[in-house]
């Protein structure tokens, strides 16, 4: 008896974190004009450049990681011997990247909170109307052949936040989409992949050495001060599996469109990146 009401509480907490989340979302954040969103995103942002921020990096590296020598794999973005703020640390880059040891990998690292057949997934509702996951991916949305893979990784705060080729290949397609900053939380949606839908994001196709087109989005939410692309991610230009695309400025998700399905993780899984996808 004691354990049931131990469940139902946490069950109840869950949903009131939830609906709390979604409110401040959608109802507060999420009716405000896309420029005040901005607006404020860059400001947030802005704090992280500031040179006294660097002075976050300690304890926030104590808090979230429990390798005490986690931050030794890595260099600052800047190129600098030291970081120079925290942004310079969010943006980190590896000393050694990850080896690539198979042809398809993970993007990136994060939450994989959705994942399932393209087409057998539900239909989200944004702003009274409903929408297929495809929108997600622009103007190629509908040309996603059936049978495809659809994945959501949400990267946290605590996550290496740059983005890399999945597979050997060329980009095809590079395509902005202008849209809101609503709150990436995948816990604070029934449907996690909601803010994809809504939210600013850049697409980018890759077709890979057999043909096969993988589709990217790169999706961006409050606070985060821009989504930069790679110097040599351009049309035509081609890319080996683990090869950086992108870097997120704070804040991110990335979403994944694949030809071939995902064997060695399941949904509530951190994947990282390089690792394999089968």
């Amino acid at each position: 008896m004691r354990l049931k009401t131990l469940t139902n509480m946490a069950v109840a907490k869950l949903i009131l974190k939830r609906s709390f989340f979604s409110f401040i979302s959608i109802y507060v954040w999420g009716i405000m004009p896309g420029r005040t969103q901005r607006w404020i995103s860059r400001i947030y942002a802005d704090v992280y450049n500031k040179n006294w921020s660097k002075k976050l990096i300690k304890p926030y590296c104590k808090a979230h990681y429990p390798d005490p020598n986690y931050i030794d794999q890595f260099i600052p973005a800047s190129g600098a011997e030291t970081y120079k703020n925290f942004q310079d640390f969010f943006t980190r880059l590896w000393k050694v990247p990850p080896t690539i040891k198979t042809e398809h990998v993970w993007a990136c690292e994060g939450l994989l909170c959705e994942y399932g057949n393209i087409d057998n997934l539900n239909l989200v509702r944004v702003k009274g109307q409903k929408r297929h996951l495809r929108t997600i991916f622009g103007e190629a949305g509908e040309g996603i052949p059936k049978g495809y893979y659809f994945s959501n990784i949400f990267l946290h705060n605590n996550n290496y936040h740059r983005i890399h080729a999945p597979v050997n290949g060329k980009i095809s397609r590079i395509e902005h989409i202008p849209g809101d900053l609503v709150l990436l939380r995948p816990w604070a949606y029934k449907n996690p992949s909601l803010p994809a839908l809504r939210n600013e994001r850049i697409n980018v196709d890759i077709v890979d050495e057999e043909g096969n087109t993988w589709y990217l989005s790169i999706v961006g939410g409050p606070g985060v001060g821009a989504i930069v692309l790679g110097d040599e991610t351009s049309i035509e230009s081609s890319v080996e599996a683990g090869k950086e695309i992108a870097t997120f400025l704070l804040g991110s998700t990335c979403c994944i469109a694949s030809p071939i399905p995902v064997t060695k993780n399941k949904i509530g899984d951190q994947v990282f990146m390089g690792e394999p996808l089968q």
